[in-house]
């Protein structure tokens, strides 16, 4: 936790949770209805924080799930200690009289949890946007409620990424050692995902409702912080990525997104993409994510990262200094390049202060810039 990176951004950053307790039953725990938290991230004035106390960055049983299902050796009484456990952020900051900013939705991975990418999330509200980062009970590792509930992964989860789990595994295994055009290999993942992956796109749908909920919430409750005139931006990580394209794909109001390396999970074959849209992976997992690069008739970037493991799309790039986990890129170059990517589509999409988005390679990231390609019919 010592070395995490700093905000780079002109504004301090304030958080604030919230959590929704709506109507929609819980389908994985019958006789229950599906609450949905949400960490809010926006700009604040430096000068408003000053003598503040940070963030508390992750609670024990956060720490105790992040270890159990991403193999992070995380001491959380020795980085309490230590006064590690900290975000760079500020609860309940002053929020800046009279000013609004655009929102942009995050949505985290599978078995992960709702801070797992503070990092990028803090970075864009130093900019000048909100960031409303969703929990997904029983989806994340732990997932934390405002009334103090701690919900722990659901236990099958794991198993039924792919049903059954062997044949499906090795499937996915063998697609992304495919060489094949995108269109044939976004065909082949279809065929994959229908056959073995019936549990995750319902996931995929629920997280959709989740993130639609907790933008419900904002519209009624953060008018006085968020500029919905221009639309929404959304990002995310793994499945929150797919989670991102479809929000994109289905709702008008998203007008641009970013996937980080996450797999197109859904239900999306004969959609076309008209929105703008970033896809970010590293190699391994390149043949599986080409559906982004197909069906779309706005521009479309891929941005391939060189030693990259897929859990270093997230904060535990400079939590886990193991390479087989996490790659051998550098953690700062990688959080520098993520971010700059993320800006360079959100200024131009959603905040509109530039024309065109510079989204330009770097050292281990190059990219690829896709025409329209439209086929599909919607």
């Amino acid at each position: 936790m010592a070395n995490k990176p700093v905000p780079t951004g002109k504004y301090a950053v304030g958080t604030i949770t919230y959590t929704v307790y709506n109507d929609r039953e819980e389908v994985l725990a019958p006789g229950t209805m599906r609450s949905v938290p949400a960490r809010v991230y926006y700009p604040c004035e430096k000068a408003a924080v000053q003598g503040r106390a940070k963030s508390r960055y992750m609670t024990r049983d956060v720490a105790a799930a992040i270890k159990k299902y991403m193999n992070a050796p995380i001491n959380y009484d020795k980085i309490e200690a230590a006064g590690e456990n900290v975000s760079d952020c500020y609860e309940n900051a002053p929020r800046i009289p009279g000013e609004n900013f655009p929102l942009i939705m995050f949505n985290h991975g599978l078995a992960s949890y709702r801070e797992a990418n503070s990092f990028l999330c803090l970075e864009l509200a130093s900019q000048g946007y909100v960031v409303i980062s969703v929990g997904h009970p029983y989806d994340g590792a732990s997932t934390q409620l405002d009334d103090g509930t701690a919900i722990e992964l659901y236990k099958e989860t794991m198993k039924k990424q792919y049903e059954p789990f062997l044949p499906g595994a090795a499937a996915i295994l063998k697609l992304t050692m495919t060489k094949a055009s995108n269109r044939e290999l976004a065909e082949k993942f279809d065929i994959l995902q229908k056959k073995y992956c019936r549990y995750i796109n319902s996931r995929i749908e629920e997280w959709t409702k989740d993130t639609l909920t907790a933008l419900a919430y904002a519209k009624e409750n953060l008018t006085d912080l968020i500029d919905f005139g221009c639309g929404i931006g959304v990002t995310g990580h793994s499945m929150g990525g797919a989670t991102a394209y479809m929000l994109c794909l289905d709702h008008e109001e998203f007008v641009c997104g970013v996937n980080l390396d996450g797999a197109p999970f859904g239900n999306n074959k004969g959609k076309i993409q008209r929105k703008p849209f970033l896809q970010i992976s590293c190699k391994i997992n390149l043949r599986a994510e080409t559906r982004a690069f197909i069906d779309h008739s706005d521009v479309v970037y891929g941005a391939l990262f060189d030693k990259m493991q897929h859990i270093a799309f997230s904060d535990m790039k400079h939590m886990i200094p193991i390479k087989l986990l996490v790659g051998g890129m550098d953690p700062d170059v990688m959080h520098e390049s993520v971010c700059r990517l993320h800006r360079e589509m959100f200024d131009t999409y959603l905040k509109k202060t530039k024309d065109h988005p510079v989204i330009q390679g770097s050292e281990g990231v190059t990219i690829t810039e896709y025409p329209p390609d439209v086929v599909a019919t919607d």
